[in-house]
């Protein structure tokens, strides 16, 4: 067996606002096996590494890729512990090069386009009015749970957004997730999460900066307003690790990115560590192309995630590859007719 990696710089349609700044654009991946005698015929995955937010995004990462190119050409193991996006793309492929190279990495009913993936409308930060207006139209495209990024504008602006979507809607009839990607201090954040539980707002992601686990713990403690752990959970590479951290701050969810949380592999092992511990979870993307998503999906389906889930729809991307996974309404679906069309891979710029 052999493989090949390749860069690839993602373009957004329209600048997309966090908490940590505005973003045009994202770098990413792509990795293929394949067998030496056939070349033409591979299994394709992506190495969505994430600057900023993945420990491994160093001047070291692409010589980690090419350490992995040059094991699997001897078939010689390569740590991958602390590089959770390689493992993440690593997995796709081979999966996908086991089930017959046709962009299938778990089979099942979801990929013979029995079933859906119910998601939430991601309302990226910007202005007040922006942000009210791409409210609305996902209300409109009928979604039932939306994800607001908060903690960059004003927080008075952040409030009113809220009251005017709960002016127009029950919590019946739309559940609100809120993401403050570390934006909230210790001084502020247990003000701030009463007012959202008195806004009914059904969770928080990662209200203060991972890596005060005291803080996070004592905020789990004491807010009435659910708290689930996100950028905590990245870098945790060793079971011992992951155990900790939920034995430590016991959150009442934990977000799974499995392109930042250890592949599937770490991914699945949080959801048995957390299940153990009582403690709820949902899948979220991270920004990949549709390559990564299309098998996060795939993933998503095979675990019988519960409730709304955070996956992206890939369409925030101006040149973004062609895959069978689509959005109907508030739901991702696969389109089991359309084949997966390697070609446009071609022309990458393959290490080989």
């Amino acid at each position: 067996m052999r493989l090949a990696f390749a860069p690839y710089l993602l373009h957004f349609k329209e600048p997309g606002g966090t908490s940590r700044g505005v973003m045009t654009e994202k770098p990413t991946f792509l990795i293929k096996v394949y067998d030496e005698a056939e070349p033409s015929r591979f299994g394709i995955g992506e190495a969505a590494v994430f600057p900023g937010l993945s420990p491994e995004a160093d001047g070291n990462y692409v010589w980690k890729l090419t350490e992995l190119l040059a094991n699997v050409a001897i078939g010689k193991p390569t740590d991958l512990t602390r590089h959770s996006s390689i493992q993440f793309g690593f997995e796709q492929a081979l999966l996908d090069f086991s089930n017959g190279c046709r962009g299938v990495y778990f089979p099942g009913p979801f990929v013979e386009g029995d079933g859906s993936i119910e998601i939430n409308g991601l309302i990226w930060m910007g202005e007040f009015d922006k942000m009210i207006e791409r409210i609305n139209s996902k209300m409109k495209d009928g979604f039932h749970c939306l994800k607001l990024k908060i903690g960059a504008i004003d927080w008075q602006k952040e409030v009113e957004m809220i009251e005017y979507v709960r002016r127009h809607y029950s919590e019946t009839d739309l559940m609100i997730r809120v993401d403050a990607n570390g934006g909230f201090t210790m001084n502020n954040a247990l003000m701030r999460l009463a007012r959202l539980h008195e806004l009914g707002v059904h969770s928080i992601e990662q209200p203060i900066p991972a890596g005060n686990p005291e803080g996070m713990r004592k905020l789990c403690k004491e807010s009435p307003l659910p708290i689930a752990l996100d950028e905590e959970l990245i870098g945790k590479g060793t079971t011992d690790e992951r155990m900790s951290t939920l034995d430590r701050i016991c959150p009442a969810y934990v977000i799974l990115k499995p392109a930042l949380c250890g592949g599937f592999s770490g991914a699945g092992e949080w959801i048995e560590l957390a299940s153990e511990r009582g403690i709820g979870w949902w899948v979220t993307s991270a920004l990949e192309s549709n390559v990564g998503l299309d098998a996060i999906a795939q993933w998503t389906a095979a675990v019988v995630a519960k409730g709304p889930q955070g996956l992206g729809t890939g369409g925030v991307f101006k040149n973004n590859f062609l895959t069978p996974v689509s959005l109907r309404g508030s739901s991702l679906c696969y389109d089991a007719d359309n084949k997966y069309d390697y070609s446009q891979f071609d022309n990458l710029k393959w290490h080989m």
